[in-house]
């Protein structure tokens, strides 16, 4: 994880102990100073309706492949939600790692789809036995996996 603002290193620096402060909390990633903007234009968090400077609120999941898999984006007048960006890295986490898909409103330690079949004899292996896969199915290509992996 990293933070990037177009403040300055300074400002950053006494945010972070501001936040030591008043919380205790040391802040465990780093913070670029993005000055002229130069990153923040590439990843279009500029709001040229809100201003010509200030940037969004964005959080980018970027992969090991350096693919971006998902960005949330806040107006400057909302915080974000940390408890819905920890369950969507998560949720990319265990799709990767279970091949899975999580529906809508997914929270860790919930049921997660799995992919329909891909052949004819993967949908008649489904729908004969899905007990044998582990699955828990509402049609064959509606599956769920009480544990994803």
């Amino acid at each position: 994880m990293i933070g990037l603002s177009i403040d300055s290193n300074p400002s950053h620096l006494a945010w972070v102990n501001q936040i030591y402060l008043l919380t205790g909390v040391q802040i465990p990633f780093p913070i670029i100073a993005d000055r002229m903007a130069e990153v923040a234009g590439m990843y279009g968090m500029i709001a040229p309706d809100a201003s010509k400077q200030e940037t969004v609120r964005n959080v980018f999941f970027i992969d090991p492949d350096q693919i971006i898999r998902a960005i949330l984006v806040y107006p400057l007048t909302n915080g974000r939600n940390i408890c819905e960006i920890i369950r969507l890295l998560t949720a990319l986490e265990t799709t990767d790692r279970c091949n899975v898909v999580t529906p809508a409103n997914w929270e860790p330690g919930s049921p997660a789809m799995v992919p329909p079949p891909r052949t004819y004899d993967q949908m008649i292996e489904r729908i004969n036995n899905p007990q044998a896969q582990n699955l828990n199915c509402m049609d064959w290509f509606w599956c769920y996996k009480d544990k994803p992996c």
